[in-house]
């Protein structure tokens, strides 16, 4: 039997393929037959790696989700937690700060914001400064989040644990007592 042979054509230096890596097209030669071959896996990376990856991108494509993560180091300590960016568009970055003091202080300490901002790679050529009324967010019914989740019928830590009738798995009594089943159970009725 002949051994498989493996052919490899690349692209030519500098071309891309539309995921942004260039590729080498495999094929494997079974008697009069060829097959083409996925091209090798690149070697995975470490999950460090990947997230510092991610965060470059963020202030490089000016992402408002990487100015969130870095916002108390940039701001500092006291300003940091009195105001918080809104809005990043074009190089203008809003920025909402609580009625009073704190919203003076910000506008009086915008350029040198700014030059924090661009200090850590972000490309921000404005600072713009809103008065901004952080509050908690609050469910339909006038309850908050965690009201909600203490008294949740599938919290096993105060409900306790029970078998269900139907499929018989083990499931947080609090579903028992409120469907009459668990919450998978209940899912295959409703649906």
């Amino acid at each position: 039997m002949e051994q498989p042979r493996s052919r490899q054509r690349r692209r030519p230096e500098g071309q891309r393929d539309r995921r942004g890596f260039s590729e080498a097209v495999q094929t494997r030669r079974v008697g009069n037959l060829s097959f083409l071959m996925p091209p090798p896996r690149p070697p995975a990376s470490a999950l460090a790696s990947c997230l510092e990856g991610l965060q470059q991108d963020w202030r490089r494509d000016g992402h408002l989700a990487g100015l969130w993560r870095e916002w108390p180091r940039i701001a500092g300590p006291q300003l940091a937690p009195h105001c918080r960016p809104l809005q990043l568009q074009g190089g203008l970055l809003t920025v909402g700060a609580a009625p009073g003091p704190w919203l003076q202080a910000l506008q009086y300490n915008r350029h040198q914001l700014l030059g924090a901002l661009r200090g850590a790679g972000y490309a921000v050529r404005d600072v713009r400064v809103q008065q901004h009324h952080p509050g908690a967010p609050v469910t339909p019914g006038g309850q908050n989040e965690a009201e909600v989740w203490a008294v949740h019928p599938s919290r096993c830590d105060v409900h306790g644990m029970a078998d269900c009738p139907t499929c018989g798995r083990p499931a947080p009594a609090g579903e028992m007592a409120r469907w009459g089943h668990c919450s998978f159970c209940r899912r295959a009725d409703l649906s």
